[in-house]
């Protein structure tokens, strides 16, 4: 027989089996909420601490995406400090990243009343564009560092592990192991990692080349796989 516990969430009373997260159990009674690193195709870490949620009023506000439910807790999902947090978080986020290709969280922001402005000195990531492949292009100035795309690439879902972190602190980044090139990786362009990234630092490139206003022959050539010479192939000259 499965164990429940049961608690309270923004009043109301929930039982639900012994281990399921804040969050589950939050949006079985249809509360809103907002996640940035959590994707449910992808193992939760809670490193984005936008889900954070006040439970029994702790010194330490919990991330709803890994805490799991107590017996006779009372959790609040929206407080003054719960709302406080995340707007905070998102505006450190702005003030590092290019979030204009990241619909989602700018609708955050504005639910949030998030102030754009207010770290004005801070310093932003600033990475080159990789376009080194046919499929897609990397933009890690827009890599909010979700992990999303290096869960779903390994044990998540492909089990390809092309992406991996490259560098520390600030200068901490999504790359392939060494830096190189995608086309010289495991990666098997798959295009999960597209598929989970909420920000747009991973794009296909014929969206990206439209973007670019290129015309229908540049991205048809940058999208063709380069043709090895048969003498090449062959191991000739």
């Amino acid at each position: 027989m499965t164990e429940t516990v049961t608690l309270i969430i923004d009043g109301e009373e929930i039982t639900i089996p012994e281990g399921t997260t804040i969050l589950e159990a939050a949006r079985t009674l249809g509360k809103d909420v907002p996640v940035i690193c959590y994707h449910d195709a992808t193992t939760a870490n809670g490193l984005c601490r936008i889900c954070v949620v006040d439970v029994n009023g702790g010194r330490v506000l919990q991330p709803a995406c890994v805490a799991t439910c107590q017996n006779s807790t009372k959790v609040e999902t929206q407080n003054a400090r719960v709302e406080r947090s995340r707007r905070t978080i998102l505006e450190m986020l702005n003030s590092a990243v290019d979030l204009s290709q990241a619909p989602q969280i700018q609708d955050m922001m504005a639910d949030y009343e998030a102030n754009t402005e207010r770290f004005p000195d801070a310093k932003r990531r600033e990475h080159p564009i990789h376009d080194d492949n046919p499929f897609y292009i990397r933009d890690y100035s827009q890599c909010v560092l979700c992990w999303r795309c290096v869960q779903v690439c390994a044990e998540d879902a492909q089990y390809t592990f092309a992406l991996t972190w490259g560098e520390r602190g600030f200068d901490t980044h999504i790359s392939t192991a060494y830096d190189v090139p995608m086309t010289e990786s495991p990666c098997v362009f798959c295009g999960q990692c597209i598929g989970v990234c909420p920000t747009g630092a991973l794009k296909p490139k014929i969206e990206w080349g439209l973007e670019q206003g290129w015309s229908s022959e540049e991205i048809r050539q940058s999208t063709r796989r380069p043709r090895r010479r048969k003498a090449e192939a062959d191991g000739g000259e």
